[in-house]
């Protein structure tokens, strides 16, 4: 599944998702994470009310189950969720490196509702016809 971090330093969760210089996306399965792009904003990134700027944002994020901020604002999140995006909002500046070391580690063991949806986002809805049960 792909998690996208906003961040200003490309290496902590340290970003406002509107104000986010740079979003980092890594592509993370429980036993392994890497690195797949940083899409880099620029212009007027300030809080002011403006809408408009999120756009390019979510676009960069389509793709991914998961949202790492340091803080978002209401209707911010309210678009994330809507694009089946699930937005963490950390309580200070966490290193990506141990976000994602832990978000492994819950993986590999069993994860919760949300985070087993999250992972299932990108793949494809198929149906065996072979698994069909019929009852006698």
């Amino acid at each position: 599944m792909k998690v996208a971090f906003c961040t200003q330093d490309m290496k902590r969760v340290d970003a406002h998702f509107g104000w986010a210089k740079n979003i980092a996306i890594y592509d993370v399965s429980s036993d392994d994470s890497r690195f797949v792009e940083a899409i880099q904003f620029e212009g007027d990134l300030q809080e002011d009310g403006n809408e408009d700027k999120l756009a390019p944002k979510l676009d960069a994020i389509k793709d991914c189950a998961i949202l790492y901020v340091a803080a978002i604002g209401g209707s911010g999140a309210a678009r994330v969720v809507a694009s089946n995006i699930h937005p963490i909002k950390v309580q200070q500046p966490e290193v990506i490196d141990e976000i994602l070391i832990k978000l492994q580690g819950v993986l590999k063991g069993t994860p919760p509702p949300w985070l087993r949806k999250a992972v299932l986002k990108d793949q494809k809805k198929t149906f065996d016809f072979d698994e069909e049960v019929q009852d006698a």
